[in-house]
């Protein structure tokens, strides 16, 4: 039997724990995950899907502030676990929780590509054909560790965030039971560190656009499907964009065309269908709705 402690906090990661407990010869032992956080407007306390999970299936779930507390560390010591599997948690694990067990980490990216808090979004912004998942063997570093095993995933043009996450998210299912019962025959592989890219955590002010250049805004709506979306600096959303051409002049934001339910929109560079808009507060609609019902025609701008 291989005994675990579980490290996890977003539905990412509670699909990989469901494939755990699932598992034949695998113990989850414990679970960690992020302490409950007030969520939406009316800024409701809610637990982490993985302390849901955890908690349905009878696991001990610790929320700890900080893995740095001495108590909490002795409290993982008499765990003994064979492996501290960690994915998306939300902190980094300090040397002392690194000296219990080997710890895996199961990182949506093809590390060294793409360390940090949004691998995901940043192959979409970068326009990759290929993306992946990486068992990792941590370090103090950040997604710096020696790589375990890959699992690789070709990114279908169409896909937006949601899908492509979804499938992510099955490969690290599937995969980390295979790395716990192969780990004794698995070699580690270093990380070429020169080849290494970092991506920082999304904040909402990164969905906002200028219509400069349509293939960009084409790979934002992409990568920021769901969260933060994009959004014209008066805070219009854009919903269902389609690229059309990458290399036209126009103005920024002009109206090329109205269509059944669609507009055509310029940018600086090239143009692009938008399906739906969406003014702050308000319900989306079609975009042609929206602009005839501002008198906005062709040759007008959004912005």
């Amino acid at each position: 039997m291989i005994r675990i402690v579980y490290m996890g906090t977003p539905d990412y990661a509670c699909r990989i724990l469901e494939e755990l407990l699932a598992a034949e010869g695998i113990e989850v032992a414990l679970v960690l995950t992020q302490p409950d956080r007030p969520v939406g407007r009316k800024r409701i306390l809610t637990p982490p899907p993985v302390k849901v999970l955890a908690e349905e299936a009878g696991i001990e779930v610790l929320q700890p502030e900080t893995l740095r507390d001495r108590k909490l560390q002795t409290r993982l010591q008499a765990e003994a676990p064979d492996f501290i599997v960690v994915a998306a948690y939300g902190q980094l694990l300090p040397r002392e929780v690194l000296a219990i067990a080997p710890c895996i980490n199961l990182h949506a990216s093809l590390l060294p590509r793409y360390r940090g808090a949004s691998p995901v979004q940043q192959a979409l912004l970068e326009g990759d054909r290929f993306t992946g998942v990486t068992a990792m063997l941590m370090e103090e570093g950040l997604d710096s560790g020696p790589a375990l095993a890959y699992s690789y995933l070709e990114i279908g043009a169409p896909m937006e965030l949601p899908e492509l996450m979804e499938a992510l998210t099955e490969s690290a299912a599937a995969l980390t039971p295979k790395v716990l019962r192969r780990f004794d025959a698995l070699q580690p592989l270093p990380q070429y560190d020169a080849l290494a890219s970092h991506c920082r955590k999304i904040r909402r002010q990164d969905g906002e656009v200028d219509l400069s250049d349509a293939e960009e805004l084409h790979r934002k709506s992409r990568a920021f499907a769901g969260w933060p979306g994009v959004f014209l600096p008066g805070g219009l959303k854009l919903l269902e964009i389609e690229p059309l051409d990458e290399e036209g002049r126009h103005r920024p934001g002009e109206i090329l065309a109205l269509g059944e339910e669609s507009v055509e929109l310029g940018c600086a560079r090239g143009s692009v269908r938008v399906h739906r808009l969406q003014a702050p507060g308000k319900k989306a609609m079609s975009a042609r709705a929206y602009c005839v019902g501002r008198g906005l025609k062709r040759g007008d701008t959004l912005l």
